[in-house]
């Protein structure tokens, strides 16, 4: 088994769709209007940002329409506030000690019920009450959360200040005669719609002597969402490993050149350094996610939510509550200890999202998830995990076969990228056959004896020395890049029926793919040796899969050159993968280093990528992940993470 921990193997020793029926025709039916009133002081008259203009309309009629009611294009929008704007949760306990994961996640701007200065104000959802200045002296007002109370708090603004909303909470008259603002939170996210849809329904009373009127809103926590490709980069994520070891130092060496590339791409802000747990899977302990909404003025309101993996003995996810968690950046815990842990396919490099589309039917305006499954044996990722993806109702996953590689990820194969298109976008895709091609076209030509990879060994790493005649004379190199090549062709057939997409939409690009047991022939070695012993016995990147006991290949043969095949063959790129590069711009691509063979001064390998990325309009740079992540069984997507624009209203992008 892999894992991607440092250096990694990859892999680690119901209810109903409120939004979804909505964006078909269906409304979330709010409490009806109250029949009693005041009969001459006019009716109690609640209003929210129906419209999401960033403005509660009292004098007009603009937020009046919907406020019973809730679909995705339309209806009152509050964010779950699970962000620290003052960065008061605490990250240890009494003497320092670190505090429980469980604790950790206890603690944001919704758990407690102030509202902690102007930052996390913002964060308040604005319902209004509609002036009575006809009201008499004896008149008072009286508010319930009736729907959604346990999830949701609300509070009143008073005097300048926001106090919460109680049982005991009176409005004057004075207040209603003026009108009266108000501000919601949510607690939390929807995490399963058949626990709670992400409602709360607000109801004012106003009662006079024996009479009373009522009035209420309906509003719906902002669905979580994860990022796309046409969302411009911001800023690029990735782990700095501390220490002197050899491995410590080349990736370090990864991290400035990483950002470098990153300037070089416009992305002028500095990289988000994770340095305390030495996990060099940054693609993998967590997935970058958004709430948002319209906030006074127009202004999206924008909340970065870091949703942890669901591997809850991964300590690295730790660090987004030390660290990262702050002013509009909340973290998302989504574990159930009580359920198998499949922990390579809980890694969140085993979720990528399509960009936005409509076809057959159903509309993915903020675009839709894909994750790996092992249809062979019928392992999938957390099923806690995807109640909790599809119960936002916006981007409900997708299940694709990764049951033929090893780590089974989808970012081992297949990506996304930008295309002035109508569509918008192209799918790019791993092409075993091309790859196979580059290497019998070189051996035709006379090269067969040309090193297969270009990469210079070291001291405690030495080079592979196989040329292009023995990869392709090797026991298993052509018949497993020719299954790969039959699996990705049927996960794009479902790509192709799910998204529309036609095959003159898909970047098809070189890679080669092997079996972990005959990854490559060493220099002085005579037998293929297992890719994840590479690195030679005793280098600091072995030992510290050992450390981790993620290694159960080591552990179980400690002096066998090779395992014992599984019963679905399981690859991992042989040739770096392209594809599991990082899109910096809408035109700018950095993908590793391929060390390909060198024929004429060239590497076909890297010559190929170029003439496939190129084609499409995109600009190919290269980093070296060789020793660093290619070992590992990862690349520069599986070291690395991106925060990106997500300030686009997800209830209205354009789908093309």
């Amino acid at each position: 088994m892999r894992s991607r921990t440092p250096i990694r193997p990859r892999l680690n020793p119901a209810g109903s769709m409120v939004l979804a029926l909505a964006a078909a025709g269906s409304v979330l039916a709010g409490p009806a209007y109250s029949a009693s009133a005041v009969e001459t002081a006019g009716r109690a008259d609640l209003r929210a940002d129906v419209n999401r203009d960033g403005r509660v309309d009292v004098t007009g009629d603009s937020d009046k329409w919907w406020e019973d009611s809730w679909s995705v294009g339309r209806g009152a929008v509050y964010l779950p506030n699970i962000d620290d704007d003052t960065k008061r949760c605490p990250v240890t306990g009494p003497g320092g000690r670190p505090l429980s994961d469980a604790k950790l996640a206890a603690c944001n701007d919704g758990t407690d019920t102030k509202v902690n200065g102007t930052a996390d104000a913002a964060d308040l959802a604005r319902v209004r009450s509609v002036p009575l200045p006809g009201l008499p002296a004896d008149a008072k007002g009286s508010l319930k959360v009736t729907t959604g109370g346990k999830h949701a708090h609300l509070f009143l603004k008073r005097s300048g200040t926001w106090v919460l909303v109680t049982p005991a909470t009176r409005l004057t008259a004075a207040e209603l005669r003026s009108g009266v603002e108000f501000g919601v939170e949510a607690t939390d996210i929807v995490r399963d719609t058949a626990k709670w849809d992400g409602r709360a329904v607000v109801r004012l009373t106003v009662t006079s002597g024996q009479k009373s009127t009522s009035d209420a809103v309906t509003l719906r926590v902002a669905p979580l969402l994860t990022q796309h490709h046409l969302q411009n980069t911001q800023q690029v994520m990735v782990t700095e490993v501390q220490g002197q070891g050899e491995y410590s130092r080349l990736q370090q060496k990864f991290v400035a050149e990483l950002g470098k590339e990153v300037k070089k791409a416009g992305v002028t802000t500095p990289l988000v350094t994770f340095e305390k747990y030495a996990d060099p899977w940054a693609q993998d302990f967590v997935e970058p996610a958004y709430v948002n909404m319209t906030g006074p003025g127009g202004q999206r309101q924008v909340m970065r939510v870091m949703l942890r993996s669901a591997q809850p003995d991964r300590d690295a996810g730790r660090e987004l509550f030390e660290k990262i968690r702050g002013r509009d950046i909340g973290v998302v815990q989504v574990t159930d200890p009580a359920e198998p842990d499949d922990w390579s396919l809980n890694s969140m490099g085993n979720l990528e999202t399509i960009p936005p589309y409509a076809h057959g039917g159903r509309s993915f305006p903020a675009g839709r998830i894909i994750m790996g499954e092992r249809k062979d044996s019928g392992a999938r990722p957390s099923k806690v995990m995807r109640t909790m993806l599809k119960s936002q109702g916006m981007q409900d996953p997708l299940l694709l076969d990764t049951s033929w590689l090893g780590v089974g990820h989808v970012d081992e194969f297949v990506q996304f990228l930008p295309a002035d298109t109508p569509r918008g976008w192209r799918i790019g895709v791993a092409d075993p056959e091309a790859g196979l091609r580059l290497l019998r076209d070189a051996k035709r030509d006379g090269h067969g004896r040309t090193k297969m990879f270009s990469v210079p060994g070291r001291s405690d790493a030495p080079a592979p020395k196989e040329t292009i005649d023995q990869a392709l004379a090797s026991r298993h190199l052509v018949s497993d890049n020719e299954m790969a090549a039959r699996r990705i062709a049927a996960n794009l057939e479902t790509l192709k029926r799910e998204t529309g997409v036609t095959d003159e939409e898909i970047v098809r690009v070189p890679a080669l793919y092997t079996r972990e047991s005959e990854a490559f022939t060493a220099e002085g070695q005579d037998v293929p040796v297992p890719r994840l012993t590479r690195m030679g016995a005793g280098s600091d990147l072995v030992d510290s899969l050992r450390d981790r006991g993620q290694q159960k290949w080591l552990a179980e043969n400690p002096a066998a050159p090779r395992a014992a095949a599984p019963a679905t063959v399981e690859t991992s790129a042989y040739v770096p993968g392209a594809v599991n590069g990082v899109l910096l711009g809408r035109d700018r691509y950095l993908a590793p280093r391929q060390w390909g063979p060198v024929i004429g001064g060239k590497d076909i390998f890297t010559e190929a990528v170029n003439a496939a990325y190129t084609r499409v309009g995109l600009k190919v740079s290269y980093i070296d992940d060789w020793y660093t992540y290619h070992l590992g069984m990862g690349e520069v997507h599986c070291g690395t993470n991106t925060l990106r624009d997500a300030s686009a209203a997800w209830w209205r992008l354009p789908v093309r």
